[in-house]
């Protein structure tokens, strides 16, 4: 089966600077580990996204490793990797001016089929 991998100009903002030709493998990353890990996504308050995964060694691996590179290309984002009382979870913090990334990665997310 292939994977849709469409980029919508929210998912893409002009403040990232991953090359053009690498993006669809971005998403397809992030999409790979939404569907594979996340049991439930929760918006507290607008720039900020929490992400419930699976609790596994690699999808915390896995989800370190993803963050890190976003990071490095999408400075704005702030991410948060927390393991504590056998859960793992994931949250993402945007300024207020890219809320629009954060409400793409949200949907994305929630689309996403869940494993568990």
């Amino acid at each position: 089966m292939t994977q849709d991998i469409r980029l919508d100009q929210a998912w893409v903002p002009s403040a990232c600077t991953l090359p053009t030709a690498e993006r669809p493998l971005r998403v397809a990353e992030f999409d790979a580990l939404f569907a594979e890990a996340v049991q439930a996504v929760r918006r507290a308050e607008p720039g900020r996204l929490r992400l419930d995964l699976v609790f596994t060694s690699g999808n915390a691996a896995r989800a370190a490793e993803l963050a890190a590179r976003e990071n490095g290309c999408c400075s704005f984002f702030t991410f948060t990797l927390t393991i504590a009382a056998g859960g793992l979870a994931l949250e993402v913090t945007v300024p207020p001016e890219h809320i629009e990334v954060l409400d793409a990665l949200q949907a994305r997310a929630g689309a996403a089929p869940t494993s568990a």
